[in-house]
């Protein structure tokens, strides 16, 4: 008989999970779905099927993906938890097995068990495969029409090691460009850096050492340059094997940012050293001249962890602002400027990924107002880099949104013509919704939702892909 979850701000309110699956042909929508938009979305996040074992953490629930198929004016839902190892020995089981971070905690019953990993964190479309990511294991492969489960795929055998759950599609190549982290070893220095083709053949697979053990999370692509954020988030076996924390903020430690010319190697690799900060996702970066310029959701320090004495993150700190980095590629220079963009607390940045890594003009992202009473994204923002001007939707009191993902209206459409997709919580109701922006003018609100009957817990990330599989 399964326990009660136990009392965590992580397993409360729209953080605990549903445990359930379902399927729903016909949403109910309000407002007019645009009849342009025929995709198929994917959200990804996690959705602990048992009470932990451990210290939980957010970060290790097992993977749930959920599914909007938007055709014809309609919308049809359908989620699933994903077949990974863990949810099978679990399921057989009827019990938490597997600790978080810290393999002490694992029951003994596991104990060398190699799993597959939680597969919850990201799902991308590429090469006809349909991918659910998460930063330690392989992806892993999942119907994209029944959700059904097919187990990790390594690209014919020809991949080793973890993949990052945020790879990115080159807009003129199609190449998916990745890296892993931790390659050789738990808690270990090591990267990886792939290249798979647009038909999902890898084509390059080269290994370094990062200065510091390090969660990297994400990493940032221009047309010319891969650049790897290696920040004070680290990896400790030792503190893991004290009972300590695994991964803990060390801003003592430094931040250096890796900088390699896509047509060189990981030898080519120039390291740039900057003051103390936390990035887990970047918007997009562009590179002109001798100048890298990127676009991050910049942390004074990491959130969601501890301090490596095990004291709290500082609250002022632990909250992201879109800020531009700018990296002088002249031989002589070795730093990095920062200029914060906007002022309002923000996360899950997204752009038209038509210009990933290519200069752009707008940027979308879930937002905090900070207004008194609110406990997540209230808001959704645009930043139009052309005018300097961010534009905002806020939600109602009680109501909280994900990451916006960017669909265009048309595959040659100009960029920003489109729609943006995100799921928003309301919380009166305690169930979701899918909402459709108009991305042109997102302080209109949403053209369009598709209303759940449950809610969906808060996860990650999401992509889509048009129904024609494109």
């Amino acid at each position: 008989m399964t326990q009660p979850y136990p009392i965590h701000p992580q397993l409360q309110g729209n953080f605990a999970p549903i445990r359930m699956e379902a399927d729903i042909d016909d949403l109910v929508i309000e407002g007019e779905l645009p009849q342009s938009l025929e995709v198929a979305y994917y959200r990804n996040g996690p959705d602990p099927q048992f009470p932990p074992r451990g210290e939980h953490h957010w970060f290790t629930g097992d993977g749930m993906l959920h599914q909007f198929v938007i055709a014809e004016g309609k919308v049809r839902y359908r989620n699933r938890w994903l077949r990974t190892v863990k949810w099978h020995k679990e399921r057989d089981a009827g019990r938490s097995l597997f600790g978080a971070f810290n393999p002490m905690d694992a029951d003994p019953s596991v104990a060398g068990i190699e799993t597959d990993g939680l597969a919850n964190t990201n799902v991308i479309w590429h090469g006809g495969r349909l991918l659910a990511l998460e930063e330690g294991h392989a992806p892993f492969e999942v119907d994209s029409q029944t959700l059904e489960s097919i187990g990790p795929w390594r690209f014919d055998d020809t991949f080793e090691g973890p993949m990052t759950a945020h790879p990115k599609i080159d807009p003129v190549t199609g190449e998916m460009i990745f890296f892993g982290y931790m390659v050789d070893g738990v808690l270990g220095k090591g990267l990886s850096y792939q290249v798979v083709n647009a038909d999902g053949v890898l084509t390059r697979s080269e290994r370094f050492e990062a200065p510091i053990s390090s969660m990297v999370h994400d990493f940032i692509v221009t047309s010319e340059h891969v650049i790897f954020p290696i920040l004070p988030l680290t990896g400790s076996v030792e503190r893991a094997m004290r009972g300590e924390p695994a991964f803990a903020w060390e801003p003592e430690k430094g931040s250096h940012i890796g900088v390699m010319p896509r047509d060189g190697s990981v030898k080519d690799i120039r390291w740039y050293e900057t003051d103390p900060c936390y990035v887990f996702h970047p918007m997009n970066a562009m590179t002109s001249g001798n100048t890298i310029r990127a676009h991050v959701m910049q942390f004074e320090e990491a959130p969601l962890f501890p301090h490596a004495d095990g004291s709290p993150a500082d609250p002022k700190k632990a909250n992201a602002r879109l800020c531009e980095w700018e990296i002088d590629l002249a031989d002589n220079a070795r730093g990095v400027k920062r200029t914060y963009l906007d002022d309002i607390t923000g996360e899950f940045p997204r752009l038209d990924e038509r210009r990933a890594g290519l200069e752009y003009r707008h940027g979308y992202y879930a937002a905090s107002t900070g207004r008194e009473g609110s406990m997540g994204f209230d808001a959704l923002v645009h930043h139009d880099f052309a005018k300097d001007v961010a534009t905002r939707y806020e939600l109602d009191a009680g109501d909280y949104l994900g990451e916006p993902v960017f669909v265009p209206e048309a595959e040659g459409a100009e960029e920003g013509t489109g729609f943006l997709l995100t799921l928003i919580y309301r919380g009166a109701e305690n169930r979701s919704d899918l909402a459709v922006f108009d991305a042109r003018d997102v302080a209109l609100g949403p053209v369009a939702v598709g209303q759940l009957p449950h809610r969906v817990p808060y996860g990650f990330h999401g992509n889509w892909h048009y129904l024609n599989g494109s």
